[in-house]
């Protein structure tokens, strides 16, 4: 704490004027001054002025700015305004443990500026506030001598006065009597207070006199027996005192001939133990030193004494760190903790873990200890509220820190509702509901998908259908984690778990089948499939564990080829390889094996087309992606097959990557060339949901304005969708769904070829055709997206679409195609509406002509 400067006698005489003409004074004493002052006089009245508003408008902005209030309070001193300067030590006090020169100012002044026994009752609860703050022995040795002086009862030694004095004299002896460097002077207080007694005291009551002696003696004893400093010199005061009362004893010699020997023994253990801690005090004492070394100096003394087994000495060395370090939260945690361990419930620690909160309130540890403190002391529940509700408004370091004193005063709640035979006021589980929801509102921002949010959460639940018998409630409390932390497994493992606990295996169920298609981080998507089948076979029928093995045999399938997608990412085949490997199989893409497929079974079918698939790609690195394609269009369940098509997918790589879910993909045309794969994501960041996203580009890696974006479920991709129209890097998209089967749609009569069916088992192989009826682009000139054929789309460049159609030269038009110059005729429309020609049709066109 910043030290304060310390006010002068209220009423010094002219002498003492003179020699301390520059020190304060109090505001009713005012120095003579003479005409050729009152100018620099007024310049600082009004700098003062100046100074004062300045700092009033700091406190105001800043009320918890405790340099700012010891400046105001010292010019306010210096003004002699007391009434604002009442206000302001009570404000600051309010806020701060003051220090003990502070205290002492304070109650010197009000000792100055009121007169009277009126003001001594105001005064003594000044001091009373000031020793409670910190433990200081000049604050104590303040206070005994104003008692003395002012308590009219005290003062003319009355029995009652006498007895209120001896009973504050015996709180600063245990207070700080064992004050090793200044305990002496409290001591000496106290022997001159009995020894003024015993002035009083008629010599004709030798009973009384005697009395009065055996208690100074006891008090010199009492005190020669603690380690304090100038112990020889306290003993030949008391060798001088027992020379006067008859005894014959050496009052010139250090030693103790003459003296009791139980006396003699106690003074020399307490002179050993001094020498022990001479050292010690030595180097606390050092002003010259760092602050960080004077506070570890401190730690090891307090190790010495503990390490004596004295609670009391520990406990004044404890308080005397405290004094010079207030704000280290280090020395309070562990001043508390040993409290804790040797005093364990009573007022003693209670009151300085009041001090400690009031000194460190910015540590949580202190609050949460403050907390069960008060519980093992058996507080009511409006002292326990009181204390919870200033620990939030403090502010932490961590808001883990807020979530431990959240939980803290809800252990305590359900401790004592649980031990309550009755209700009592207040005491219902409502209050608990209220403390978790106010947490959960406060913290969700900052500690969703944490573990410590988690628990929270399963606490909250499980408190729900234990102590208040809702399960209802219970369920809500997940329902609202999963709204917050449905990306967390553990989320829904716990949620499940309650429900298993409880019996309710068709509510777990249900759970597993919300959640098995949700994508988690790391392998939580595969180990959420294996514990429904596990659930199931432990607790389901065989309808149920065939089911759940149905619904996530092509779930785990999916993640693994999405899963082998990431890995090759990095290690794709060039363009070139994929351009050869393309060209090879054309002329096997032209056979005409799919004529017949519409006549025949789904199984025969599956068949034929897992056998065309291996016959075109052999063993290359497509295989993969072909066979997952093939199964998907013939929707095979059985178990068998899909670990048979597992077991290829992991055999082969895909060439390009494969769509994550067609069901849940996101067309995206009239996109900026400039547009990445992170602008997209953050465009789609309100969403969410979003899984992987391809950005089309030519053979030469040039972005074709193509985009596709999948999604983990449907309400993401009807959510992207919404979007439509919006724009991104000046651009407007043009965002629909995704349907592969649009290329599917009737032809007019006449024109079902080979060509059709062909193409449309084969878009979803090349994502450039997905979205063949609606391809677009973005011209270099800003224009929208326009229609276009395979010429128009790629210049110079070769485009093969579909499996029957041949390569045609940018300058060569297509028979069949009308002039671009020639105005189009309804038959010319026709005409440009129909498919291209296979191979077998200009054949014979060319016969014919």
């Amino acid at each position: 704490m910043v030290e304060t400067e310390t006010i002068v006698d209220p009423q010094p005489s002219k002498e003492e004027e003179a020699a301390n003409g520059n020190e304060e004074q109090m505001p009713d004493v005012q120095k003579p001054s003479d005409d050729s002052d009152s100018d620099s006089d007024s310049e600082d009245e009004t700098q003062a002025k100046a100074q004062t508003e300045a700092l009033e408008l700091e406190l105001y902005n800043n009320p918890s700015n405790y340099d700012a209030y010891v400046q105001y309070i010292k010019l306010l001193r210096k003004q002699g305004d007391i009434d604002k300067l009442r206000q302001a030590r009570e404000a600051m006090s309010a806020l701060f443990p003051l220090s003990p020169e502070m205290w002492r100012e304070w109650a010197k002044d009000e000792t100055t500026m009121c007169s009277g026994e009126d003001a001594f009752p105001a005064v003594e609860k000044l001091y009373e506030r000031g020793l409670s703050d910190y433990m200081s022995v000049a604050l104590w040795c303040d206070y005994l001598n104003f008692v003395q002086e002012y308590d009219a009862s005290v003062r003319e030694c009355s029995a009652l006065g006498i007895s209120k004095a001896r009973d504050l004299f015996e709180r600063a002896i245990t207070a700080a009597g064992l004050h090793v460097a200044e305990g002496g002077n409290i001591w000496e207080l106290y022997r001159e207070f009995e020894q003024a007694i015993f002035l009083t005291i008629e010599e004709t009551d030798s009973e009384a006199r005697e009395k009065q002696i055996q208690r100074i003696r006891n008090l010199f004893h009492r005190q020669l027996s603690v380690p304090l400093v100038d112990m020889t010199s306290t003993l030949l005061t008391y060798k001088a005192w027992e020379a006067d009362q008859g005894a014959t004893v050496d009052v010139n010699s250090s030693n103790c001939d003459g003296l009791p020997s139980h006396f003699v023994s106690a003074y020399h253990k307490a002179l050993g133990m001094l020498n022990a801690r001479a050292d010690f005090e030595e180097k606390i004492s050092k002003k010259d030193v760092d602050n960080a070394e004077r506070l570890q100096e401190f730690m090891t003394y307090l190790k010495f004494e503990q390490s004596s087994g004295d609670p009391a000495r520990v406990n004044i060395l404890y308080e005397r760190a405290i004094t010079e370090f207030p704000i280290s939260s280090d020395l309070w945690l562990d001043y508390t903790r040993y409290l804790d361990k040797t005093f364990k419930a009573s007022k003693i620690v209670r009151d300085v873990y009041n001090r400690a909160t009031r000194n460190c309130p910015w540590v949580g540890d202190l609050w949460v200890c403050y907390l069960l403190c008060l519980e093992r002391c058996h507080s009511s529940e409006e002292e326990l509220s009181s204390v919870f509700e200033k620990s939030l408004q403090c502010t932490f370091s961590s808001f883990d820190e807020y979530l431990n004193v959240f939980l803290t005063r809800v252990d305590e709640l359900r401790r004592r509702i649980s031990a309550s035979t009755q209700v009592e006021d207040g005491m219902d589980y409502a209050v608990i509901r209220d403390i978790f929801q106010r947490a959960s509102d406060y913290l969700s921002p900052h500690l969703k998908n944490t573990d410590s949010f988690l628990r929270m959460h399963s606490y909250w639940a499980r408190l729900e259908s234990k102590l208040g018998k809702n399960m209802i409630a219970a369920r809500g409390v997940w329902e609202s984690l999963l709204k917050i932390s449905g990306s967390m497994l553990e989320a829904w493992q716990g949620y499940i778990a309650m429900e298993i606990e409880m019996g309710h295996i068709n509510e777990a169920r249900s759970l597993y089948k919300r959640c098995y298609s949700k994508r988690f981080a790391g392998t939580g998507s595969e180990e959420i499939c294996h514990l429904w089948v596990r659930f199931e076979r432990e607790y389901g029928s065989l309808e149920d564990f065939d089911l759940a093995v149905q619904k996530v045999t092509p779930r785990l399938q999916e993640l693994q080829l999405f899963k082998l997608q990431q890995q090759n990412q990095t290690v794709s085949a060039p363009t070139d390889e994929r351009e050869n490997l393309v060209g090879k199989n054309v002329k096997e893409k032209r056979k005409p094996v799919l004529s017949s497929l519409d006549k025949q079974s789904p199984a025969k079918r599956r068949k034929d087309l897992d056998q065309q698939n291996n016959k075109a790609y052999g063993n290359d690195k497509g295989k993969g992606r072909h066979l997952a394609e093939a199964n998907e269009i013939a929707q095979v369940h059985d178990s068998k097959e899909d670990s048979t098509s597992t077991k290829e997918t992991k055999n082969h790589s895909p060439i390009k990557p494969v769509i994550y879910n067609d069901q849940c993909t996101a067309f995206i045309s009239n996109l900026s060339l400039q547009a990445t794969e992170k602008d997209l994501r953050s465009f789609f960041s309100d969403v969410g949901g979003v899984v992987a996203i391809r950005i089309l580009t030519d053979k030469d890696k040039r972005p074709r304005g193509l985009a596709y974006v999948d999604f983990s479920d449907d309400a993401h991709l009807a959510a992207a969708v919404e979007k439509n129209k919006q724009s991104l890097l000046g651009k407007r998209l043009s965002i629909a769904r995704s349907d592969p089967q649009r290329g599917r749609g009737k032809k007019p009569a006449g024109r079902s070829t080979k060509f059709d069916r062909g193409t449309a088992d084969n878009r979803r192989s090349n994502a450039g055709e997905l979205e063949s009826q609606v391809s677009v682009e973005t011209s270099k000139g800003g224009r929208g997206p326009q229609p276009h054929s395979a010429s128009q789309e790629r210049g110079d460049d070769v485009q093969l679409i579909g499996k029957n159609t041949f390569a045609m030269p940018r300058n060569v038009r297509a028979l069949g195609f009308p002039s671009r110059n020639k105005a189009q005729s309804e038959e010319a429309k026709e005409v440009e509406d129909e498919n291209p020609k296979s191979n077998d049709e200009f054949r014979k066109m060319f016969l014919k002509g």
